[in-house]
């Protein structure tokens, strides 16, 4: 009798690759329990294929995978385009393990403004039958609500569904507030009621500095009539118009875009969606997909968005943060899917970077939160104890960097890092002086040694093992800091590879001899990279805090070009500092005589990275 389950353990690649067609289609990988590892495209199925089965050249995630084939089933397609669409249902449908996996595939809101005689504005999901007028889309419901929120107190435009407005023998409770003019009671006449719909529609579009300029005006009337109170209702209008005009544009036939930034980072991978709707913000939305441990962010991007975009709405244009594999495949698929031209772009100029640079910002921000949520640290607490072969596992890291710019202005820093991630609060900086300029060594001395003197004076917490952002000699440092302060505390010195790459970092432990080297995907590792990145960033923003000159009087004197008369434009167009501050740089520069380099200097003085 034939044992099934063992003749399905000894795939034989080499005869199965004889039979196998060099057209066009995909591939399906199975374990011995018919299980789906994997689901490929290929524009040569038996090149493709062939590739798994090379002696050299496979990472570790793929042989791993290729060990548990018992099987490959194939489906010949008549071209790649449709091998491509049929590979992005297939991966949908049974969410194979070794795939990328984009697990989010639910369509996104808009604002809505009815075609009626008294429009309705709503909350719309799914597909644009309703005749009318479509703004979006938006990264979440919730932002949708909030700006339906602030409209409705800004123009009284009526939110309510068809019945409930056919059906009305009063106003209800929305006009009472003044958040509707009741036009189901003819309380308005089509005219005036057309007029708050124009003036929502141009805040929707973003042509807004009309009637801001027109407030302005109101609110200088009513100040010098000294009517305070109708001078300040006309601030608060500004104000929120300006937060409005912050998330609300339209979806117009040109000008819309999404922004994709991918990253790889400690094992873990993020993509980043912002949604650039006529040349405004609309939100982003980040996006972790599974089975992504070894991938680069081209292969990272090529898998993604396919996942993503088939089956939606797909804007003309779609920005990279790196050039995606297949990618002139992918465009003109995305084409043929939305029968409107699609291009995938890396940006090198213009807008579009900026565009770029603010999707990376965001990206790595909630990578960096997702790496620092609690079940993954407490792994990855664990892996340290292990790799470092620790009695105890250690609960509080305290790692120390040293930056400065051609020795001056010399900042040493120490961050702080538990089971509950970065502990900021006990994050700390040192001012370094009396030292040669460029000692890193004294430096790193000096630091250490009024960290744990304070420590001998009962102030602050032991740490469990103290991280030295550098080599053997910094680390020198450290043990003659603890010798001479008669402190017992693990040391461990993390130096840089020779190419200075992420994942070739020598660890030295005091007390073992010899070098530590952990592979690069190891979690312990990970963690000490987290630890060291953020060492790092903030020791160079405190050195540039300090380097730079302490300003005593408003942020916005001594600005290269911002004069007297222009503050008082910005202050009058913003209603205060607080909403200068919290504006973008395309918002600075709406305002007349704000240029956009000027703007983009009054951004930057608010939004130094802390």
């Amino acid at each position: 009798m034939v044992d099934k389950s063992a003749t399905k353990l000894r795939f034989d690649s080499a005869a199965y690759l004889k039979g196998l067609t060099s057209r066009p289609g995909v591939y399906r990988m199975l374990d011995d329990s018919d299980t789906i590892l994997y689901i490929g495209k290929a524009k040569n199925l038996k090149k493709r294929v062939s590739s798994y089965f090379r002696k050299t050249g496979l990472t570790s995630k793929t042989r791993v995978m290729v060990a548990q084939i018992a099987t490959i089933e194939t489906t010949v397609t008549h071209t790649e385009n449709e091998a491509l669409i049929l590979e992005n249902n297939l991966i949908k449908e049974f969410m194979p393990r070794y795939n990328i996996l984009l697990r989010d595939d639910k369509t996104y809101p808009y604002l809505f403004i009815s075609d009626h005689a008294f429009p309705r504005l709503s909350l719309h999901r799914g597909t644009k039958r309703k005749k009318g007028r479509y703004f979006g889309p938006y990264p979440s419901a919730g932002a949708v609500r909030e700006s339906l929120s602030l409209l409705q107190k800004l123009f009284p435009v009526r939110q309510c569904d068809e019945t409930y407005y056919k059906n009305r023998s009063r106003p209800c409770l929305q006009y009472q507030i003044k958040r509707c003019t009741a036009p189901c009671v003819g309380l308005v006449t089509e005219q005036e009621y057309s007029q708050d719909i124009a003036n929502t529609v141009l805040f929707l579009e973003g042509k807004n500095q009309q009637v801001i300029d027109t407030l302005e005006q109101q609110m200088e009337v009513a100040s010098k009539n000294l009517e305070f109170e109708q001078a300040a209702l006309a601030r608060d209008k500004i104000i929120s118009l300006r937060r409005v005009q912050e998330r609300q544009y339209v979806s117009s036939e040109q000008g819309d875009l999404d922004v994709l930034a991918a990253i790889i980072k400690d094992g873990m991978a993020i993509v980043e969606v912002c949604f650039i709707r006529g040349g405004r913000n609309l939100g982003t939305k980040s996006y972790f997909p599974k089975g992504t441990s070894e991938a680069t962010a081209e292969v990272l991007l090529a898998a993604f968005i396919p996942q993503y975009y088939l089956g939606k709405d797909i804007p003309r244009e779609i920005l990279l943060s790196h050039k995606a594999n297949d990618m002139s495949l992918i465009e003109e698929v995305l084409k043929s899917e939305s029968q409107h031209r699609v291009e995938l772009r890396c940006p090198q100029r213009g807008v579009s970077v900026r565009w770029m640079k603010m999707a990376m910002t965001n990206a790595e921000i909630s990578l960096n939160q997702r790496l620092s949520s609690r079940s993954n640290l407490l792994q990855r607490f664990e892996m340290l104890q292990q790799a470092l072969q620790l009695d105890e596992m250690p609960k509080r890291l305290e790692c120390f960097d040293i930056s400065h710019t051609s020795g001056e202005r010399t900042v040493a820093s120490c961050v702080v890092f538990g089971l509950e991630g970065a502990i900021k609060t006990d994050y700390r900086k040192f001012n370094i002086e009396g030292i040669t300029g460029g000692d890193d060594y004294a430096a790193m001395n000096q630091a250490l040694t009024r960290r744990f003197t304070r420590l001998q004076k009962g102030e602050g917490k032991r740490p469990d093992l103290l991280l030295i952002d550098g080599g053997k000699g910094q680390l020198s440092e450290a043990k003659a800091v603890m010798k001479e302060l008669q402190l017992d505390i693990d040391i461990l010195g993390i130096a840089k590879g020779p190419e200075r790459r992420p994942g070739e970092e020598t660890l030295f432990l005091v007390g073992r001899a010899g070098e530590i080297e952990l592979p690069a995907d190891s979690p312990a590792l990970h963690l000490l990279q987290q630890v060291r990145d953020e060492a790092h960033r903030f020791a160079i923003t405190g050195h540039r805090q300090r380097r730079a000159k302490a300003r005593r009087t408003s942020p916005l004197e001594g600005i290269d070009g911002m004069g007297p008369k222009r503050r008082q434009k910005l202050l009058q167009q913003f209603g205060g500092l607080q909403e200068i501050k919290r504006a973008g740089v395309e918002d600075l520069a709406s305002v007349d005589g704000i240029s956009q380099a000027l703007a983009q200097k009054i951004y930057d003085i608010f939004h130094s990275e802390k």
